[in-house]
């Protein structure tokens, strides 16, 4: 019974790492994709990093990316930059790339 035990531990264990990668990937890419909207914007570096932040908070707004793309558009398009939804959704899927290459990379 002690094997089905440690292997239920190690699953649970490994369960835990995926999804704590996982937030950790969705975040990085949030701010990736903030620094990105940022420099559309034609913001400042410290104006960048307060935007980045703003982005990885308004993912906790609801499930999904729908939020993030909202603030983004509407940023944008408030700003006077020309952006349509497919354009943020591939930024988003760059990023999301980018990101995870990031964390894997910082983990040797």
């Amino acid at each position: 019974m002690t094997t089905f035990n440690d292997r239920e531990k190690a699953f649970e264990s490994q369960y835990a790492r995926d999804q704590e990668m996982q937030f950790k990937v969705v975040a990085r890419r949030n701010k990736l994709l903030g620094l990105w909207a940022a420099r559309q914007m034609g913001l400042t570096d410290a104006e960048a990093d307060a935007y980045a932040r703003e982005v990885i908070r308004a993912d906790f707004e609801e499930a999904g990316d729908e939020d993030v793309i909202r603030k983004l558009i509407g940023d944008l398009t408030s700003a006077g930059v020309e952006v349509d939804e497919p354009t943020i959704r591939e930024a988003l899927n760059h990023k999301a790339v980018e990101a995870r290459r990031q964390l894997m990379e910082s983990q040797g």
